[in-house]
């Protein structure tokens, strides 16, 4: 493996407050620029449950100098790829383009952040609805909300990003501005850039962002559930769609490099214990993995797997039986030497990409996270050992902390079938 040949990212803070960090490629001739915001889903009360998401939709409608149309023609015209993102605990506007385009398309996506005029907003409602609808109708991401909700109960971080459709469908324009002027400001925000950038130009653009100061700390301590639960929801599929779960840990733990390969080897790789065991040997299941969430004071961990009903009796089983392995047999050294270089190399890969640095470095500011150099998280991953590993995964696979979450026809069905993950959730 060769050193960290990158440059060092190089971080600022304008007058108002606005926080900027960008790292130099040189090598290339794009930019990836991220406009981030420190607010999300987790910050919004029950009444206004989807607002986050909704208002990202609403700053591609309208500015002052533009139009929907005008907007996407403009980014066009300067052969830019641009989007935005809503997660629990953040929101971005974010493009790729020509180096030589960085000044025209950082005015523009700062207009949209900070001066969007809202028009449109009862068909961007439509919009917003039918992506609800069609959520919905997707059983296979339906049930990561439901396994949240176990988890989380009724707090923000157990409800869905998208929220709800009756929110979407009665909240009205003043109430939206309001919640954009108060998170929207310049203590919230972090301007990050990676590519072909000159770091005092970004400086520049961003002193030009016409935030307000003083953000509006909504931040709220999530405690998990303390013991499991079920939740089941029933609906004529094909297939049960089935995650287990538990809390896990934060953003910041210094085991998320432990946790990384633990994920590898239990469900996170095409060589992995649960594909090999459900997929390959017995033909359980197409897609089956493990995953983890890490949010500013608390995280989950699950397992998911999707199944025809004949089969949802077996799967549980060879889950249950690999989450009681990882616990209690020690990893063998090639099984941990394989699941970490699987690990290094997707940190190896995600850094040849401009977006995802600039997303490393924007989410490490935005969250107060140190700013690891690639070289620094390769030893972390490369000192996590066999008792390391064995400890977390007695942890957080406990059997005590973990719930269950299902939509398929028969909840009495499923209900049985967690025995081997759970005895607790079959009672």
């Amino acid at each position: 493996m060769t050193g960290d040949t990158r440059s060092t990212p190089t971080v600022s803070e304008t007058a108002a407050g606005v926080r900027v960090i960008t790292e130099a490629v040189p090598s290339v001739r794009s930019v990836a620029l991220g406009l981030w915001v420190r607010t999300g889903s987790r910050d919004e009360t029950p009444a206004q449950a989807g607002v986050s998401h909704f208002l990202e939709h609403l700053l591609f409608k309208g500015t002052p100098s533009y139009t929907a149309i005008e907007i996407s023609e403009r980014f066009d015209g300067l052969g830019a790829s641009f989007n935005a993102a809503t997660s629990k605990e953040s929101t971005h506007l974010h493009a790729r383009f020509l180096d030589e385009h960085t000044p025209d398309v950082f005015a523009l996506l700062g207009e949209m952040l900070l001066e969007s005029t809202f028009p449109d907003i009862d068909s961007e409602r439509e919009v917003v609805l039918e992506e609800i609808a069609m959520y919905e109708d997707e059983p296979s991401d339906r049930v990561h909300d439901y396994l949240a909700d176990a988890i989380f109960g009724d707090t923000p971080l157990g409800r869905r990003i998208l929220g709800q459709a009756e929110v979407i469908s009665n909240v009205p324009v003043p109430e939206i501005a309001a919640y954009h002027r108060a998170r929207y400001t310049a203590d919230n925000i972090v301007v990050a850039a990676a590519g072909n950038v000159d770091h005092e130009a970004i400086v520049a653009l961003a002193e030009s962002l016409d935030a307000a100061p003083g953000g509006e700390d909504t931040l709220v301590p999530q405690e998990p559930r303390l013991t499991g639960r079920l939740e089941f929801a029933v609906k004529e599929t094909e297939q049960y769609h089935v995650c287990f779960g538990g809390p896990g840990i934060d953003r910041a733990d210094e085991r998320r490099f432990a946790l990384a390969v633990l994920d590898s080897i239990l469900g996170g790789s095409s060589s992995s214990r649960l594909f090999r065991e459900v997929r390959e040997e017995r033909g359980l299941a197409y897609s089956v993995g493990t995953y983890s969430e890490q949010y500013t004071d608390t995280g989950l961990v699950a397992a998911y797997v999707g199944t025809r009903e004949d089969n949802v009796e077996e799967a549980c089983e060879v889950i249950g039986r690999e989450f009681k392995r990882i616990q209690c047999e020690p990893v063998g050294a090639e099984e941990l030497d394989r699941a970490k270089e699987h690990v290094k190399g997707r940190l190896v890969l995600s850094g040849e990409s401009t977006a995802a640095r600039m997303s490393r470095i924007a989410r490490a500011i935005l969250h107060g996270l140190p700013l690891l150099t690639l070289d620094e998280m390769l030893a972390r991953v490369d000192a996590v050992t066999v008792d390391d590993v064995s400890a977390l995964a007695s942890e957080l696979f406990a059997e005590e902390r973990l719930s269950a979450a299902a939509v398929g026809r028969d909840e009495a069905r499923f209900r049985a079938a967690t025995a081997p993950v759970c005895a607790s959730l079959a009672a």
